[in-house]
């Protein structure tokens, strides 16, 4: 069963309704769905629950299935729908959070190197957290999770076209944006340099 394709056991678990063949696509994706949900949200405990409710989800749709794309895309569409959905219903348009990979740093580094990566990665997420969700997902979903233009434009909802003019002008966005991070955190360092030469009495 475990050299079964994914389209061949959502097939056969809508043919003959056997758990066995769900559990297998579960283990497979589970933890992948985990870690796009905790994307989503702050709180692992959360991140459960819209785990949980993603694949109580596919249980439903898996026969509505039509193979029109890959199964792994098809579920990545069900994963990010849940999810932003939930983002809107809560209004918690700005507590999207960047996976820990953006901030990681190897401790084995010079202190000054690691010192200049955390400063920079700290600029990088100050400037994607700025970003309205939609835009910041889609960047995320290119560039950090790998997608293509093709499957980003399956999850969507949008145009291969589409998705390359607002991927551009989300670039675009995030660059004014960290741009704007570097000269803040600037003008934080020269106030705390001044503050400590000349302390207020």
């Amino acid at each position: 069963m475990a050299d079964y394709s994914d389209e061949e056991l959502v097939r056969r678990y809508t043919e003959t309704q056997r758990n066995e063949y769900f559990e297998q696509l579960y283990e497979r994706y589970c933890d992948k769905v985990y870690r796009k949900c905790l994307s989503f949200s702050k709180s692992p405990a959360q991140a459960e629950d819209l785990t949980h409710d993603v694949f109580l989800k596919l249980v439903l749709k898996l026969g509505s299935f039509k193979e029109q794309s890959k199964f792994s895309t098809w579920l990545y569409s069900i994963t990010y729908n849940h999810c932003a959905d939930y983002i809107r219903s809560a209004q918690r348009h700005t507590e999207v959070h960047i996976d820990e990979g953006w901030d990681r740093i190897d401790n084995s580094q010079d202190d000054e190197l690691a010192e200049l990566a955390e400063f920079e990665a700290r600029k990088l997420k100050w400037a994607l957290e700025k970003m309205p969700y939609e835009e910041r997902t889609m960047l995320l979903m290119k560039y950090q999770d790998g997608a293509s233009l093709r499957d980003i434009a399956e999850v969507s909802g949008l145009t291969e076209s589409a998705v390359k003019m607002r991927l551009k002008r989300s670039r675009d966005k995030l660059r004014k944006y960290y741009l704007e991070a570097v000269v803040f955190w600037l003008l934080l360092a020269l106030k705390v340099a001044v503050l400590l030469r000349w302390p207020i009495r």
